[in-house]
């Protein structure tokens, strides 16, 4: 990231935190630039990108004015519900079926969507890598790695690795079909039907449907807004239940964007160690960060093995390749052959496009892009739900991913507002379909991941005024 790149992701997150409000006047040029210790031009290119992303804008004769945020945030949720210690029989499927199903169709507002919009992704330059690979392809490529998945592939994955000072071989790398089939693999390589695995509360609801579909027993365990699973609620469960694996997200949490400290996931490896208890990292939003940098999993801090690191591009570059990861250390050769006895191999021809791309550095000049319209958007999405949402509405401020996680006050049903928002042709995801035991029933995840027009505003306008009836 440039200098005047990262100045300006710095201003944008005080933006979003709320340090910067609406209508604050930002410091002049020499100002910044004399306590930055950046040069005049660095800073007049980091107010250009903020005034191009429509965060702040330029006032004759007068300076820059922020122009996105909100005069007061909503304030973030102060814990999340502290689950029963108890193992859950999981039955979610037909919720979550339900509410995606609506969430496909075109002409709503997809605020429950679990994807970005299509349109943020460069489906012409992947259409090239696509044609010219499968011109240079040895047509021997077909059959030589379809376990492991292809050589150049691999390699790419290893290097983007390596910059961040992880040191991953190709051998240990397990090109999947999506991030989905990758933690599936990975949950069968360590348990067997009626064990417990340890899940975050709220959790991902694939993760919740993968124990279902297994026959798999939930221990959920609370999770922060802002700093992921708690540490000593997590040691707890471990002691009380023993269970075989633990599935969490460490970076961007789905459905609360939560960012776990690099010190907190230095002692989650150690504890799992302690235990000699594999734990399963899904890191599909690691790459949309907001910061200078991106953080680091909990499998760079992992020495013996024990954490089985999972990715995908679906969310970040292609989510109709299909085309995921795994990194399961010493559980390599059991995922491998479950990858073998099921799918054999993902597609070919779309793994060699991605080792094109990303081998000619189209993927961090897409990742910027990427990033800065989501940050944008998230802004705009916060912006609307403090005017829009009644009082007492609490509201994530994650560093990066696509979601926000509103608490509405205690007696709102989310379901009913699902229901009540679809016939507006507006989706939600309500709370209640990321918990195995249905808690989070005043909740609601947002998609803030496509872009804010007045057709969007309208929508969440809706939605506010919903939950005011609701009260």
């Amino acid at each position: 990231m440039k200098r005047y790149e990262t100045l300006a992701e710095d201003i944008a997150q005080s933006i979003r935190s709320g340090v910067l409000k609406l209508g604050d006047k930002l410091p002049s040029v020499r100002q910044t630039s004399q306590s930055r210790g950046v040069s005049p031009s660095t800073v007049f290119g980091a107010y250009y990108l903020l005034e191009a992303r429509g965060l702040i804008r330029a006032k004759e004769r007068s300076g820059y004015y922020v122009m996105a945020g909100t005069k007061k945030l909503p304030p973030e949720p102060e814990r999340l519900s502290n689950p029963v210690s108890k193992s859950t029989h999981v039955d979610v499927s037909n919720l979550v079926f339900d509410i995606l199903d609506a969430s496909k169709m075109r002409d709503v507002a997809p605020l429950g969507s679990a994807f970005p919009s299509p349109l943020l992704f460069p489906f012409e330059k992947l259409a090239k890598s696509m044609a010219s690979s499968m011109r240079a392809m040895d047509p021997w490529n077909t059959i030589d790695d379809l376990t492991p998945g292809s050589t150049a592939l691999r390699r790419q994955i290893a290097l983007r690795y390596l910059v961040d000072g992880m040191h991953i071989h190709t051998d240990q790398i397990i090109i999947t079909s999506g991030a989905m089939e990758a933690l599936n693999l990975c949950l069968m390589a360590v348990t067997r039907p009626g064990d417990a695995v340890i899940i975050e509360s709220p959790s991902f609801y694939g993760a919740l449907q993968a124990l279902e579909r297994l026959g798999l027993q939930a221990i959920e365990v609370p999770t922060h807004s802002r700093e992921g699973v708690d540490l000593a609620a997590l040691a707890t469960a471990i002691r009380q239940h023993q269970p075989k694996a633990c599935w969490l997200m460490t970076n961007f949490q789905n459905p609360l964007g939560s960012l776990m400290p690099e010190q907190k996931k230095r002692d989650l490896v150690a504890l799992i160690t302690r235990h000699n208890l594999p734990l399963i990292e899904d890191d599909v939003y690691g790459e949309l960060y907001f910061g200078e940098k991106r953080p680091l999993p909990a499998k760079a801090f992992d020495s013996k093995g024990l954490v089985m690191y999972c990715s995908s591009f679906s969310k970040s570059l292609a989510p109709g390749f299909r085309v995921g990861w795994a990194i399961p250390g010493q559980f390599t050769h059991a995922v491998a052959r479950h990858k073998l006895t099921t799918t054999l191999s993902a597609s070919v021809p779309a793994q060699e496009a991605l080792a094109d791309y990303l081998a000619k550095g189209h993927f961090d000049r897409h990742l910027r892009q990427l990033r800065h319209a989501l940050s944008v958007q998230q802004s705009a999405v916060m912006d609307a739900v403090a005017r829009y949402f009644p009082p007492g509405t609490k509201a994530t401020r994650p560093a990066g991913g696509y979601f926000l996680w509103l608490e509405l006050p205690s007696h709102v049903d989310a379901l009913e507002i699902h229901r009540r928002a679809l016939s507006l042709g507006i989706t939600v995801a309500p709370g209640p379909m990321f918990s195995a035991q249905r808690h989070f029933k005043n909740c609601l995840r947002l998609n803030y991941g496509h872009r804010f027009d007045e057709r969007m505003d309208a929508a969440l306008q809706a939605l506010g005024k919903l939950a005011a009836n609701l009260m």
